[in-house]
C-alpha cells in the first residue's frame, strides 16, 4: 500500500493531528479555513473534482478489509502529504462512529455569489436557495438531490449550519464539490437572483396553488426553508408560493424531501433527466 515506508503517527500530542481534531468544530473550521473530508467514496469525488487536499490521514487497522491503495496511490501521484496513523490517533480526528480509516485536511474556499454563473439570455436553468437551514444532515442531502436533478448552483442563505460541516459534507456524497455552491445573506440572494432574471418559487404549506400545477420551466430558483420556521416574509412577498399537497394529518415534510419533491417535478417538465417519466 502506498505510504507503507512512512513512519506512522502514534502521538495524540502531534500538532498535525491536534489541528485536525479541532475540525470537527465550526469555529475552528472559520479559523483554520480548512474542513475535513471523511470516507473513500467522499475523498475520491473531491479528488475527481480536482479539489485542492493538503493532507491524508490512514489508518492501516481500518483499512485492513478495504482496498485503499487506488486511493492512496492516487493522492500520492496528486503530490499529496500522507500520513498513517494508530487506531487511537485516527479516531481522535475522525467524526465517525466507525471510521472507514481515511480522512483528508482540505482548504475551505469562500463560496460567494460570484461562483454561480448568471444565466444567458434564453436559458433555462435551475437553482436551489437553502434558506435558513439548521440540520447538516438535510443540507447535505438537498446538495445531493440538486445535483442529481441538473441544477445549476445552489445558495445556502442565511443558514444556521455551515457547508462544511462533517456530517453535511458527508450527506452531500461528493455533490459539494461537483455542484457550484454559494453562501450569502437572504438578501444579497435576492438581489442577485433578480439581476439574474430568475424567477423564484417559494415553497409554503400555506400556499393555495400545487407544486405539479405550477410552471418549474425557464431561469427557476426553489427556495425551501427550515423545518421550524420555514421561510420569512423576505422570501415569501410578492414571491410565486407552491405547496406540496399532504395527507394522513401530516403538516409538512422533512426539509431535504420537500427540496426532493420539487426539483425533480422541475426535472419532469424540462426532461433533464435521463429516463424520467413522462
Amino acid at each position: 500500500m502506498p505510504g507503507d515506508d512512512q513512519p506512522m503517527l502514534t502521538s495524540l500530542a502531534n500538532p498535525g493531528v491536534m489541528a485536525a481534531a479541532k475540525l470537527r468544530t465550526r469555529r475552528q473550521r472559520e479559523r483554520q479555513r480548512r474542513f475535513l473530508i471523511e470516507g473513500q467514496r467522499e475523498i475520491a469525488a473531491a479528488l475527481q473534482a480536482e479539489w485542492p487536499l493538503e493532507r491524508l490521514y490512514h489508518c492501516p487497522e481500518f483499512l485492513a478489509e478495504q482496498d485503499a491503495a487506488p486511493l492512496l496511490r492516487q493522492c500520492a501521484e496528486r503530490g499529496i502529504d500522507q500520513a498513517a496513523t494508530t487506531a487511537a490517533v485516527f479516531r481522535k480526528m475522525a467524526y465517525r462512529d466507525n471510521p472507514e480509516g481515511v480522512l483528508a485536511v482540505a482548504p475551505m474556499p469562500t463560496l460567494g455569489l460570484d461562483r454561480l454563473e448568471r444565466p444567458a439570455a434564453g436559458a433555462r436553468t435551475l437553482h436551489l436557495v437553502a434558506a435558513g437551514l439548521e440540520k447538516p444532515g438535510n443540507l447535505g442531502a438537498m446538495l445531493r438531490t440538486a445535483a442529481a436533478a441538473g441544477a445549476a448552483g445552489v445558495v445556502v442563505a442565511d443558514s444556521v449550519v455551515d457547508v462544511f460541516n462533517p456530517n453535511a459534507v458527508r450527506a452531500s456524497l461528493g455533490a459539494l464539490f461537483r455542484l457550484p455552491v454559494a453562501v450569502a445573506t437572504g438578501s444579497a440572494t435576492r438581489e442577485w437572483l433578480a439581476a439574474s432574471g430568475i424567477r423564484t418559487l417559494a415553497a409554503s404549506p400555506a400556499a393555495t396553488t400545487s407544486y405539479d400545477r405550477a410552471d418549474w420551466r425557464g431561469n427557476v430558483a426553489i427556495v425551501i426553508g427550515s423545518e421550524a420556521a420555514g421561510l420569512g416574509a423576505d422570501w415569501l412577498t410578492g414571491t410565486e408560493r407552491v405547496a406540496i399537497p399532504l395527507a394522513g394529518g401530516v403538516d409538512s415534510l422533512n426539509a431535504a424531501m420537500a427540496a426532493a419533491v420539487l426539483l425533480f417535478e422541475a426535472c419532469r417538465q424540462r426532461r433533464r433527466c435521463v429516463g424520467a417519466a413522462s
